[in-house]
């Protein structure tokens, strides 16, 4: 299996904007992996968080954002970080990503949101280290 490039992860990153699956440790020290929207800033992936997964990050900042993509074999690629988790739950620090989520789907700047439902929060990951792989490169 053929791993990508520090380019190419950060190209397929930005081209597979949509869903990742963060994975978190739960209190009895299992995964809990879930979907979410995701986007990055810089070198940081940010995804928005409640509940369970805003809990286990409060308690256990360590994290992984897993990305992938393909049908078979020889055309699954994917990217997983692992790294450290921050949470930002400022009402106008969340505020502002969801403002920035909604401007990467394409909503016009007049149509963005302008208040958060209470409670709303987002988590930065940071990256620690980046495992990827690209099986049409074999």
């Amino acid at each position: 299996m053929a791993e990508m490039t520090a380019d190419e992860v950060n190209a397929y990153l930005d081209a597979h904007g949509g869903y990742a699956v963060l994975s978190t440790i739960g209190k009895d020290g299992y995964p809990h992996a879930v979907p979410l929207g995701f986007f990055r800033q810089g070198e940081d992936v940010v995804l928005p968080v409640r509940g369970q997964r805003k809990v286990n990050i409060a308690r256990n900042p360590k994290v992984a954002v897993t990305v992938e993509s393909g049908s078979a074999m020889k055309d699954l690629k994917g990217v997983v970080i692992r790294g450290d988790a921050t949470l930002v739950e400022d009402p106008a620090a969340v505020l502002e990503l969801v403002r920035e989520g909604a401007r990467r789907r394409g909503t016009a700047e007049d149509q963005l949101p302008t208040t958060t439902r209470t409670g709303a929060a987002y988590v930065r990951v940071h990256p620690a280290k980046i495992a990827s792989w690209d099986n049409t490169k074999t």
